[in-house]
């Protein structure tokens, strides 16, 4: 048994460890939760020091039989693609049950265990190198995160949680339709010996059977991603979800989509990557345009924060799709910083609910007056969302346009116009829901009006707001600002957006890593040379990143 043996099933053990506890004792179930969640992120931290150094091959591999027939192999490994994503899924965990602490009263221990079995499936994802240990852990995945909507969710949330659900296995259908026809062809499930076998030509694909199989792998991402117009599950799943499952399912869950596409569409069908990347492209330039626009208008926080998810994820799938190493290394950062900065926006989001109790961007004005804390913490995470340098959001979608401008220059002069109109809709929800006139909740008002009829509650005269008004500002006891929870929970992703914002290099090397070798595969091999200082000639730097096709 490795390390990572122990990462990936210690949520499960967690899992059924809660579900052993009494339901009424819902403290001990919270804590209990966290304390296991926590070990559970401190474990992983270990497996950071082996794959960064050499993040090209795998690490902590484990082969053994799990069903001899079929051929089913219980084959996981990690290298640098895995490790941050594995990393990322074993971080947010903790924060959303921290997010929940005191939002969920009903059902709390299968909330909790839920959560934990989200984290066991979300592991079990980036680590599979066998493609029916992939497909098992895919849709293990898939069941904690329909009840989590379906259950905890709001008003909507049975039509929310059966739609993600049939959208999501729709495309699940397809792609285990495309891992049986392989097995059949093969004999193998096994990913690296399939991978072997292509690259050998001991596996020869036909041109019709490459791209029916790629479609099918590559439509069961899209839908994850959600790649337009295949997206329209995602606002409705967001809007009706609690906020720990908007949490991880805007920062994990969407990436099994974006990693699904690297790791399997482009090294197993690699001449169908390229002969259908030009209408993929253009579907991820619409989605990074449409999104913005869409998001844009919306008056719910959530459905903003929603579609603006479908133009951020829209700049991934441009990079994969780019073929060169800049393109893909930033597509993959771009995963991560968006699973930092998106994940934030809506623990934010969740914030401001629990004390307004409404989505509607039209409920809110002027919170940066009593809740001064949470305001400054929301500009930050809009500035990291609209990729402000030296946050995290920039250093990937600056790559990915660095990487698209090579593979073609109009790629990225229309998906860099999703960059702008980021800004317009992320800055105009900031406006309106902190800045302006402070609009105190309706409840809150007619107390006060009920307490002293003769008094002047806010009402603003000719020259301003009134005096009532101001006092609420500061003493609005429905407007509180960040509790001590509340920052343990938005701390760790401040931190990570100024640092992966401004040390790239601390994640880049084993991300570069990994790409190299699906470069490779692509038969894209190329150095190219950039100036440096006079003192020195020029070097040639040992990265594969020409453009093919």
């Amino acid at each position: 048994m490795t390390l990572l043996d122990v990462v990936m099933f210690a949520p499960a053990l967690a899992f059924a460890l809660i579900l052993l506890l009494p339901a009424a004792a819902h403290d001990i179930i919270r804590k209990a939760a966290l304390a296991l969640s926590l070990i559970v992120f401190l474990l992983s931290l270990a497996l950071v020091p082996a794959v960064w150094q050499a993040g090209s091959s795998y690490h902590f591999e484990a082969d053994v039989q799990w069903i001899h027939y079929p051929n089913i192999r219980y084959h996981v490994g990690m290298d640098g693609l895995g490790l941050w994503l594995v990393m990322l899924s074993t971080l947010l965990t903790p924060v959303g049950i921290l997010v929940s602490w005191r939002h969920i009263d009903r059902r709390v221990k299968e909330f909790y265990a839920f959560l934990l079995l989200l984290e066991f499936g979300l592991i079990g994802v980036f680590v599979s190198l066998d493609l029916f240990l992939f497909y098992v852990f895919w849709e293990v995945s898939l069941v904690p995160m329909y009840f989590l909507i379906g259950i905890w969710g709001h008003e909507r949330r049975i039509y929310a949680a059966v739609k993600f659900f049939l959208y999501t296995m729709a495309g699940s259908v397809l792609m285990l339709a495309a891992i049986i026809y392989l097995y059949n062809k093969s004999g193998t499930f096994d990913y690296l010996v399939l991978q072997e076998l292509i690259s050998s030509g001991r596996l020869i694909l036909g041109h019709l059977e490459q791209t029916l199989l790629f479609l099918a792998f590559f439509f069961a991402f899209a839908i994850k991603v959600p790649l337009f117009p295949l997206h329209t599950w995602l606002p409705d799943a967001h809007v009706e979800a609690p906020t720990a499952g908007s949490v991880m399912l805007a920062s994990v869950m969407l990436k099994m989509g974006t990693y699904g596409l690297l790791r399997f569409c482009l090294p197993l069908f690699p001449e169908a990557s390229r002969e259908n990347a030009p209408w993929i492209v253009v579907l991820a330039i619409v989605g990074i345009i449409y999104g913005a626009l869409v998001a844009m208008v919306q008056p719910n926080m959530k459905k903003l924060v929603a579609y603006s998810s479908v133009s951020h994820l829209g700049f991934v799938v441009l990079g994969l799709f780019s073929f060169n190493q800049n393109a893909l290394d930033g597509a993959v950062y771009q995963m991560l910083s968006h699973g930092i900065s998106t994940g934030a926006l809506f623990m934010l989001v969740g914030y401001l609910y629990e004390r307004r109790h409404s989505l509607e961007i039209a409920a809110y004005g002027g919170v940066a007056s009593p809740a001064p804390w949470l305001s400054s913490v929301f500009l930050i995470t809009t500035l990291a969302s609209i990729g402000l340098p030296t946050l995290n959001n920039f250093v990937g979608e600056f790559l990915v346009l660095q990487g698209a401008a090579r593979a073609n220059f109009t790629w990225a002069v229309f998906a860099a116009t999703g960059v702008i109109l980021s800004a317009c809709y992320m800055l105009w929800l900031y406006q309106r829901v902190f800045l302006g006139r402070y609009a105190a909740p309706a409840a809150h008002a007619e107390a006060a009006e009920a307490h002293d009829p003769g008094a002047d509650h806010g009402h603003p005269g000719p020259h301003g707001p009134g005096p009532g008004e101001a006092a609420n500002r500061l003493h609005d006891p429905g407007m509180p600002d960040l509790s001590i929870r509340e920052w343990a929970a938005m701390l760790p992703l401040l931190i990570l957006m100024v640092w992966m914002g401004t040390a790239a290099q601390t994640f880049l090397p084993a991300i570069g890593a990994s790409n190299a070798r699906t470069l490779e595969t692509l038969g894209v091999q190329e150095e190219y040379r950039v100036k440096t200082p006079a003192r020195a000639p020029s070097a040639a730097l040992p990265q594969e990143v020409a453009h093919a096709r």
